[in-house]
C-alpha cells in the first residue's frame, strides 16, 4: 500500500500534471467565488477540455476544481450573505454577521484553514476507505437512508430560533414545497398546476438564493453604509489561526462527520452542512450561534471540504455518484476510459491514489490562493453598499436563471424571495425551511422503498435502531440547549396595533398546508400518504398559532416584528423590494440583458446617488462582465415578451 502511494505521488509530481491541477484549482476558485454556480457548473464547463489529456492529468484537474470550489464559495457567503453554493448555506448564519461587525478577515482565515484541514482529513479517510468502504456502504439500505434523512430533520429543534412553533411550521413549509412535482412512488404530478416548469419540482439553487440572499441584500440596501467598517486582514488572519488551534477538536469532529455523510448517496452538501451545524450547536458550550460565532463557520467549512473525500468513495468504488458534481465527475471518468468499481481498489489502484494525492495537494493550493486574494476581496465589505447592491442583485438573478435558463427561474426567485423577506421580518427561522425542502423528496422515497422492501419490520433493523437512538440523543440535546416556551425578547412587539401583520403572514402556511392536503386527496394511496401525513400534522400546529396571533395576548417571540425597531432613517421595506420586482418585471418584458442595464442605470443614479459618469462606468462594467460570463457558459439570456413579437437587437445568443 505504501509503495503504491509513493508511486502515485511520483507520477503526479511532474510539472505538466501539477500544471493541469493548478489550472483546475484556478477554475474552481473562479467558479466558487461566483455565487450559486458551484462545482457542478465548473465540471460541466471543463469536461470538453479533458479530451487528449492523459488520465492522471485529467483527474488531477477535475479533482482540483471540485476541491477548491468548496473553499472559494466561502467568499460570497461571508462577505455578502449570498450562498456561494447550496452546500455553504449554514456558513452565512455566523460568517456574515462577523463580516458586518468588521471581522470578515477572521471569518475568512478560519474558514480557509478549516477547509484545508477538512480536505486533508477527507483525503485520509478516502485512503482508509479503500479497505473498509465496501462492507460499510453495502450495509446501508433504504431503511437506514430514511432514518439518516430523519436525523437531518431532527436538527430543526436546534435551528428553530426563539419560537419552536415557528421553526416547526417553517420546516413544514419547506417539506410542502419539496413535494411539488412528481411523486416518487407513483410518478403522479403534485401541485404543478399543469406547468412543465413545476413538473420536476422547485430547483434548490433558486430557492436558497431567494430565502437567504435577497432578504440580506434588501436589508443592507435599506440601512445604507457599508457591510463592515473595516477589513483589517492582518489581525484577522492571526485571530483566525488561533481559532482553529483553539477549536481543533471541533475541526476534527466535523471533518469526520462530513466525510461519512458525504459517502452516503442522496444526502449531498445541502443536508450535510445543516447536520454538522446542528451538531456544533448541540455540543459547543456558551455559543452565540447565528450571531457571529466563529465556531459555526469552522464546523461547516471543515465538513464541506471533507465531504468531497467521502463523496468520492461510492463514486469510485461502486459507480454510485453521491451528488450532482460527482455524477459529472463519473461521466468524466467514463470519457477517460476509466470504469468505476472494484477495479479501483485492484488493477487501477494507482489512479485511486493519484486522486487522493490530488485532493490533498489541491486543498493546500486552494487555501494559499484564497489567502493571497482575500485582502482585495475582503475590502469589498468597506465599499458603500449602494454601489455593491446592484452587482449583488445581478449575480443573484444570474445564478437563479442559470439553473434552468428560463424566465420562470426569475419569477420563482421573486416569489420565494418575498416569502424569505417576510420570514426574516417576522422572525420565522429560514434554516428549518431549507432543511425541510431538501429532505422532502429523499424522505418520501426512502420511506416508500423501505416499506416496499422490508414492510414495517424495517423499524427493527439494527442500523435503523442505532440511528433512531442518535435522533433521540440529538433531539434531547437540542431541547436542553434552548427554551421551549415563548418569552418576551428584544424585538418582539407589545403594541396591539402590531398584531395584524403577523396574523396576515400566518395565513400563508395554513393555506399552503391546506392546498397540499386537498391536492393529495385526488392522488393514489402511495402518492398521497406522505403529503397528507405532513400537511395534516402541520395544520394541527399552524392553525393554533394563527388563532393565537389573532386572539392571544400580544408579546413574546411569536409576535416578533423587525419593523417595530426600524429606524426613521432606514429606507422603506417595500420600496427596496420594488427594485427587485422592477428587475424581474423588466426581464419579462424586454429580456434580462437590457433589463439589467436599465436597472443599473436607475439604481446607481437614483437609489445610490452616483454621478452620471460613475453610473455609466459601473453599468458598462456590469454589462460587459455579464456578456463575457454568458459567452463562457454558452448561455442564452431569457427573452422578454417584446422579443417574441419584434426583432429587437439585444438578445444574446
Amino acid at each position: 500500500m505504501l509503495d503504491a502511494l509513493l508511486m502515485a505521488l511520483t507520477a503526479l509530481a511532474s510539472p505538466e500534471r501539477l500544471g493541469y491541477m493548478a489550472l483546475g484549482v484556478l477554475i474552481g476558485y473562479a467558479i466558487g467565488v461566483l455565487p450559486a454556480l458551484g462545482g457542478l457548473a465548473g465540471l460541466s464547463l471543463v469536461m470538453p477540455f479533458i479530451y487528449g489529456l492523459d488520465q492522471v492529468s485529467a483527474l488531477a484537474m477535475l479533482v482540483g476544481l471540485v476541491a477548491v470550489a468548496a473553499t472559494a464559495d466561502t467568499f460570497s457567503s461571508i462577505l455578502m450573505g449570498i450562498p456561494g453554493s447550496s452546500a455553504s448555506q449554514a456558513t452565512i448564519l455566523d460568517g456574515f454577521p462577523m463580516a458586518r461587525r468588521g471581522e470578515a478577515a477572521r471569518a475568512l482565515s478560519a474558514s480557509f484553514l478549516a477547509s484545508m484541514i477538512g480536505g486533508l482529513i477527507g483525503a485520509v479517510i478516502l485512503t482508509g476507505a479503500v479497505l473498509i468502504a465496501r462492507p460499510l456502504i453495502l450495509a446501508l439500505g433504504t431503511a437506514e437512508l430514511f432514518m439518516l434523512a430523519l436525523l437531518g430533520l431532527s436538527m430543526v429543534g436546534v435551528l428553530a430560533g426563539k419560537s419552536f412553533a415557528k421553526g416547526l411550521i417553517a420546516c413544514g413549509m419547506g417539506l410542502a414545497l419539496g413535494m411539488v412535482g412528481t411523486a416518487p412512488a407513483t410518478a403522479e404530478y403534485r401541485l404543478d398546476f399543469g406547468l412543465i416548469y413545476l413538473s420536476d419540482g422547485l430547483p434548490l439553487p433558486v430557492l436558497v438564493l431567494a430565502i437567504f440572499a435577497l432578504p440580506e441584500i434588501i436589508d443592507l440596501a435599506r440601512g445604507g453604509g457599508t457591510i463592515s467598517r473595516s477589513a483589517d486582514l492582518g489581525r484577522g488572519w492571526i485571530t483566525g489561526m488561533r481559532d482553529i488551534m483553539t477549536h481543533w477538536w471541533l475541526v476534527l469532529r466535523t471533518s469526520s462527520i462530513g466525510s461519512v455523510l458525504g459517502a452516503i448517496p442522496g444526502l449531498g452538501g445541502s443536508v450535510t452542512d445543516w447536520i454538522v451545524y446542528g451538531h456544533a450547536i448541540q455540543t459547543e458550550k456558551n455559543g452565540q450561534f447565528g450571531k457571529g460565532d466563529v465556531r459555526g463557520v469552522i464546523a461547516v467549512e471543515a465538513s464541506n471540504n471533507a465531504r468531497e473525500g467521502g463523496a468520492l468513495v461510492p463514486t469510485l468504488f461502486f459507480g454510485i455518484p453521491s451528488s450532482g458534481s460527482m455524477a459529472v465527475f463519473l461521466g468524466g471518468m467514463t470519457l477517460l476510459g476509466i470504469e468505476a468499481g472494484p477495479a479501483m481498489v485492484g488493477s487501477r489502484l494507482d489512479l485511486t491514489y493519484a486522486i487522493i494525492w490530488s485532493l490533498a495537494i489541491a486543498n493546500v493550493m486552494g487555501t494559499l490562493l484564497c489567502f493571497a486574494t482575500s485582502p482585495l476581496i475582503a475590502r469589498l465589505t468597506t465599499v458603500r453598499f449602494g454601489l455593491l447592491a446592484p452587482f449583488m442583485m445581478m449575480v443573484v438573478c444570474f445564478g437563479a436563471f442559470n439553473n434552468n435558463r428560463e424566465l420562470a427561474d426569475l419569477l420563482l426567485l421573486l416569489g420565494v424571495g418575498l416569502l424569505g423577506l417576510l420570514m426574516r421580518r417576522f422572525g420565522w427561522p429560514r434554516p428549518p425551511f431549507v432543511v425541510g425542502f431538501v429532505l422532502a423528496l429523499p424522505m418520501e422515497t426512502y420511506l416508500y422503498q423501505a416499506v416496499q422492501f422490508y414492510g414495517w419490520d424495517f423499524l427493527t433493523r439494527p442500523g435503523v435502531m442505532i440511528i433512531a437512538a442518535l435522533i433521540v440523543v440529538f433531539a434531547w440535546l437540542g431541547i436542553r440547549k434552548r427554551r421551549l416556551a415563548d418569552t418576551e425578547e428584544d424585538g418582539g412587539s407589545t403594541d396591539t396595533g402590531k398584531r395584524q401583520p403577523q396574523a396576515i403572514f400566518a395565513v400563508i402556511p395554513v393555506v399552503l398546508f391546506a392546498a397540499v392536503f386537498i391536492d393529495a386527496m385526488g392522488k393514489s394511496f402511495l402518492g398521497a400518504v406522505f403529503p397528507m401525513m405532513i400537511a395534516g400534522a402541520m395544520l394541527l400546529i399552524s392553525v393554533p398559532v394563527l388563532l393565537r396571533l389573532n386572539f392571544g395576548r400580544v408579546g413574546g417571540s411569536l409576535f416578533h416584528d423587525a419593523e417595530a425597531n426600524a429606524k426613521p432613517e432606514d429606507g422603506s421595506f417595500w420600496a427596496h423590494l420594488g427594485w427587485v420586482i422592477g428587475l424581474v418585471g423588466l426581464s419579462a418584458l424586454v429580456g434580462f440583458l437590457l433589463a439589467n442595464t436599465i436597472f443599473f442605470l436607475s439604481f446607481l443614479r437614483y437609489a445610490a446617488g452616483c454621478t452620471w459618469r460613475m453610473t455609466l462606468f459601473l453599468t458598462s462594467i456590469a454589462t460587459i462582465g455579464l456578456i463575457m460570463v454568458a459567452k463562457l457558459l454558452t448561455l442564452d439570456f431569457p427573452q422578454g415578451l417584446l422579443q417574441y413579437f419584434f426583432e429587437l437587437p439585444w438578445p444574446l445568443r
